[in-house]
């Protein structure tokens, strides 16, 4: 592989230890014997800001067309302010937690509870709720420190003992005048103080979008996405030669600061700024020049969250997959045949995964470990599983839409070998026609929901990762767009119910037995005609509890309390916030009283009546 430096720019910082990864080539190669490398390895670092210049001045320039980057100019700007003590817990009441992919990788929600406390922020006020009193004994308005930051702004948390961290996304207008994106997002980060009254100890701003982050004990990882700031011109006239031709004059004129991202963090009344620098930036051989993604580290511990230590990669990534030890990125890419590259059998168009692998098992910055790219696209970070040292990758190839459709899906196993994610093994074929809905990996095997008009229900056998197999499959109508396991062999599935000819029919709860690979079996099934859930698109929105088989699941504006025995699915009733302005985001548990949240407030609920306890209003 070739080694150079790495990039940030407030002061020289070390290189990337072991920068090692897999690049991508023009399109996957012809399927692999086992143990070959999935894409061609050697991921590229720059020896200097004018290497690093040429070669994202060159990407760019042959990703421009004469509307800029697929159809628009792009812009990511330049970054405005980002607008612990600590002490031992107590013993806590027994309290859910996120319902996250992997045990160890906390992700950021609307809400949080240590059991001693529930944190929210709602309308840009930072809440704290003592659910033993049931009354709110702190508050914090965020909108002092990040005047956007109120109505129509969503944020996340994370937490760790008496620290929070407050994820916003924050739109911000482009200027009309030129063809620019436009609102857009841009992280901002604020750290807040819990062990006494709430108090904001420091921030962080980014350009950018954020992609998700992930948590590892008291380290805080966070993924981030920028654009080239590049400002093409909004003339409309003359051909699409001289459109691309003016286009990439803007590219040539360019400096390196266009693609690396800018920020600015404080800790009390210090500011500081910088941009990401040319010592910390990667980049495949091929890659399109027109997105980078960088990994922030930050130590909640700490009284100021500093510069963030970042690792960028000049590549694209929209799902987040981590766990207690390990964090991979991945981004979907069109196969484009480029000069001078071995022509395969992909034809251009089809898309691929490209998947980054960063080592996170201990505190601070990540480090590289390898990359590959496998056929198809992901559902969600739920189609990506590492057990017992292999990755297990589940995409859909091809159109399912249409009269004629040629799409199948696929479960691929992978493992790193040297700075390649080279494939052992791989299932393909499965629900021709069809797309994946939902996948669950549970230890060697895997569960996929593929639909089209029914649903079959796919159990896999992975526990040889060289020899994966299909050993059951299920055929019903509707789908399971979410998937989550119970005890003695049990597997829960929320989606939609379907007719004969796949148009949907409303809510449906499916109980399956998948004790026996061969026959899995649908045991019972809950069903609300004309109704959706949100869990459909946030998984977080789910609550199960395992002691009581209680399943809190949100039905339009309202939650639904379900009890899920081994054979069957019974409601308990409804709790609801009607006449409050208040959809239902998130319920969670807090010794025996259920809490759900929303933007008018908090209710305490008896989970085993579903009967109201207490109401506490947002003011």
């Amino acid at each position: 592989m070739t080694r150079g430096t790495h990039l940030f720019a407030v002061g020289t910082l070390a290189a990337l230890t072991l920068l090692g990864g897999s690049a991508f080539p023009a399109g996957p190669p012809d399927p692999p014997t086992p143990r070959q490398p999935t894409g061609a390895p050697l991921l590229v670092s720059y020896d200097s800001c004018a290497e690093a210049l040429a070669g994202l001045r060159a990407a760019t320039d042959a990703s421009v067309g004469p509307w800029g980057f697929d159809g628009g100019g792009w812009r990511t700007g330049v970054p405005q302010a980002a607008s612990g003590a600590r002490m031992a817990l107590e013993s806590a009441p027994e309290h859910s937690t996120t319902n996250v992919h992997e045990a160890g990788a906390d992700e950021p929600d609307l809400v949080k509870t240590d059991g001693r406390r529930i944190v929210t922020v709602t309308r840009g006020v930072l809440r704290v709720v003592d659910p033993a009193a049931r009354r709110e004994t702190g508050r914090l308005d965020l909108t002092r420190t990040l005047p956007d930051l109120g109505w129509g702004q969503q944020a996340n948390l994370l937490l760790h003992g008496d620290r929070a961290l407050v994820l916003s996304h924050l739109s911000v207008e482009m200027q009309p005048a030129t063809r620019r994106i436009g609102p857009r997002t841009a992280p901002r980060l604020i750290l807040v103080d819990l062990a006494g009254a709430p108090r904001v100890l420091g921030t962080y701003g980014m350009d950018g979008t954020l992609v998700d982050a992930r948590q590892t004990g008291s380290t805080a990882r966070i993924v981030v996405r920028t654009r080239p700031d590049l400002v093409f011109p909004a003339d409309r006239r003359g051909t699409d030669a001289t459109r691309t031709a003016a286009n990439r004059a803007v590219v040539a004129e360019a400096g390196v600061e266009a693609w690396l991202p800018a920020y600015e963090w404080t800790a009390g009344a210090e500011r500081h700024v910088g941009r990401v620098g040319c010592d910390r930036l990667s980049r495949p051989p091929v890659w399109s020049g027109t997105s980078m993604v960088t990994v922030l580290s930050f130590d909640l511990t700490g009284d100021r969250l500093g510069d963030g230590d970042p690792v960028s990669v000049a590549t694209d990534a929209t799902t987040v997959y981590g766990t207690g030890t390990g964090l991979w990125l991945a981004g979907d890419r069109a196969v484009t045949p480029r000069p001078g590259l071995q022509r395969t059998r992909w034809r251009p168009g089809q898309q691929v995964t490209e998947i980054h692998q960063f080592d996170t098992s201990s505190p601070g910055r990540p480090r590289y470990v390898a990359a590959g790219t496998v056929p198809g696209t992901l559902v969600n970070q739920y189609a990506l599983s590492e057990w017992q040292g292999h990755l297990r990758v589940a995409t859909t190839t091809g159109d399912a839409w249409g009269a004629r459709p040629t799409s199948e899906s696929a479960v691929y196993v992978l493992r790193a070998d040297g700075d390649a994610l080279v494939r052992t093994g791989a299932v393909t074929g499965l629900g021709p026609g069809e797309r994946i809905f939902s996948v669950r990996f549970l230890g060697g095997a895997a569960y996929v929901v593929t639909f089209r008009q029914t649903d079959p229900l796919y159990a896999v056998d992975l526990t040889d990762p060289a020899a994966p197999r299909v050993t059951g499959e299920l055929k019903i109508t509707g789908y399971s767009a979410y998937l989550h396991p119970l005890p003695d062999g049990r597997l829960l599935g929320v989606g939609q119910e379907a007719d004969r000819r796949g148009r949907t029919q409303g809510l449906q709860v499916s109980l399956f037995d998948v004790r026996d690979p061969a026959r899995p079996a649908r045991l019972d099934q809950w069903h609300v005609p004309r109704a959706y859930s949100a869990l459909e698109h946030d998984t977080h929105a789910f609550l199960y509890h395992p002691g009581t088989g209680l399943v809190a699941l949100p039905v339009g504006d309202d939650v639904r309390l379900l009890r899920v025995s081994p054979t069957d699915i019974d409601e308990v009733g409804t709790v609801s916030h009607a006449g409050r302005s208040g959809q239902v985001l998130r319920s969670l548990l807090v010794g025996d009283v259920l809490w759900t949240v929303s933007a008018a407030g908090l209710r305490a609920t008896d989970p085993t009546t579903a009967r109201s306890l207490d109401w506490l209003p947002v003011t």
